[in-house]
Formats: C-alpha cells, structure tokens, sequence
C-alpha cells in the first residue's frame, strides 16, 4: 500500500524537472473522444471514435484531393490593401500583418491547379485561420482569376468554402465579391464546364449568399455549419423558434440546399465521379 501513500510530507519539485504533457499529442473532440493527434491526423483529421470532421485548411484539402499533393499555386502573393484605413479593436493594416505572419497566409484563399486522378483540375480553398475565411477584394479576385484559368484552359473547377462571410474591414468592396464571383461563375457555365462546391465547417454569411451555392453540384462534410445569419438573428427576425440541426449540412441535405454530404475520406473519388457524370466522361 505505500504506493499509493505518501510517507514524507513537503516533497517539492522544481519547476524545471516537472515533467508535462506536451501539447497538440490529444485532441477532445466535440463529444469528448479523445485522439491521438498522429492517429488523427492520419485519419485526415476525422475522429475515428464519433466520426467528427476537424477543421482544416487548404494545405490538407490540397494534399488530399491532388495527386501526390502536385500542384501549382495561382496568385499566391497576391494581399489585400487597406483603402478605407479601417479601424477597430487595432489598425486593418496591423492586423493584416500580424495574421500573415501568425498563419503563413496570404489571404484566406488559395488557387491551386494540378491532377487529380489523373485529370487536371482547379481548386479554389479558403482558409478559416486567416480572419475567420473572411471575404475580401482579394479574396473575390482570386476566386475569379481560378475561375478565368478554368475558362481559358477548360478544366472543371472546385470551390471549398470554409468562412464568416464578408470582411467588415473592407465594407463595400466585401461585398462587390458577392456579385463579382456569381458573373464568374455565370461565364464558367456558358462554358459549359463543371462546377462543385463543397461546404465546409463554418459556411455562413455572403459566402453563402454566393459562390458557396452556386454550384452545378452542392456538397458537404458531415456535420457542416451552413447558413446566412446567425441563428438569433433569424430567430429574432422571424419571431419564431427553430427546428432542431437547423443550419447543419444534415438538415440543409433535407430541405434540398444540399445535393450530398460526403465524407473527408471520399471526397476526392466522389468529386471526380461528379464531375465525369457532368461532362459524360468514362468514370474514373
């Protein structure tokens, strides 16, 4: 039993020999399963305990969905400009600065062209760690300018949607995004060229006012935040009590916003298979 009793009282330890967890070795899952961060992350960031979608950012969206993660970036250093000299809390140009440098981003989406199962593609990522996904004049830019590159060299085009919706900071010129992308996304399809969107954890604001609905083929991960406003916003709007998983990709999938919810681990063959089925290709 002395194991369990401490027979001298007063031991201490230095506060440099005590040994602590790491962090990033766990992660809690919403449910409260825990993970090994390794096992997770081999998982693409699933839980495999509850089946939990993790957020995560373009450079795992590109690793999955590209072949061997080959592919060429569009636009990379392109950063957004602060013509309003916006400020709230700190400075818009302090914060732009301090995010780039916090996340190693340029903006909240990035362009990537390259294969994907065999057939070249362009993937369009937004990045929820850089202001919140939040839709600004680059933002829309990039966007357009993949879109323009699909166009030019025909090649179906993917929009992973992961936002806040527009960037406060840059007020009107936000929100100029909203149109500038649906007339892009107009063009693709005179082109008659594939268009997917897949929502990702949280898709909400303008960006769900736009591109983020606009595709030939609407999709999810499971268990996604899709929405506009707020749900006390519509609450208190409407004056009425909402149903129960409202603004989840599940509910959305019922009431017809969704086409399907695919899991991380199929997104990559069921996007390409969408995709052969628009442009009646052989499947792949």
């Amino acid at each position: 039993m002395a194991w369990f009793k401490r027979k001298e009282k007063g031991i201490t330890t230095a506060t440099e020999d005590k040994m602590d967890i790491p962090k990033g070795l766990w992660y809690k899952s919403p449910t409260g399963k825990v993970i090994d961060a390794e096992e997770l992350a081999r998982n693409l960031f699933v839980s495999p305990e509850d089946g939990f979608h993790v957020r995560i950012g373009s450079t795992e969206y590109f690793q999955i969905l590209f072949d061997n993660n080959e592919f060429v970036e569009l636009d990379k250093n392109m950063t957004s400009k602060d013509p309003l000299h916006f400020v709230d809390t700190k400075k818009y140009a302090d914060r732009l600065k301090d995010v780039m440098e916090k996340t190693k981003l340029k903006d909240a989406v990035r362009t990537g062209v390259g294969k994907s199962k065999g057939k070249d593609i362009v993937i369009c990522c937004m990045d929820f760690a850089f202001i919140g996904g939040s839709m600004g004049a680059v933002v829309g830019e990039k966007i357009a300018r993949g879109i323009d590159h699909a166009i030019k060299n025909k090649l179906p085009f993917v929009m992973i949607s992961k936002s806040g919706g527009a960037r406060m900071m840059e007020a009107a010129y936000s929100l100029m995004q909203l149109a500038k992308t649906s007339v892009k996304l107009a063009q693709l399809a005179e082109a008659k060229l594939p268009y997917i969107s897949l929502c990702t954890d949280p898709t909400t604001g303008g960006t769900t006012a736009s591109y983020a609905m606009l595709g030939d083929i609407n999709i999810s991960e499971p268990g996604a935040l899709i929405g506009f406003a707020g749900p006390r916003v519509v609450r208190d709007t409407t004056g009425k009590d909402l149903p129960e998983g409202f603004q989840t990709a599940e509910f959305l999938l019922e009431h017809g916003f969704l086409d399907f919810i695919t899991p991380r681990k199929e997104l990559k063959d069921k996007i390409n298979l969408y995709i052969d089925l628009i442009q009646n290709n052989n499947i792949r």
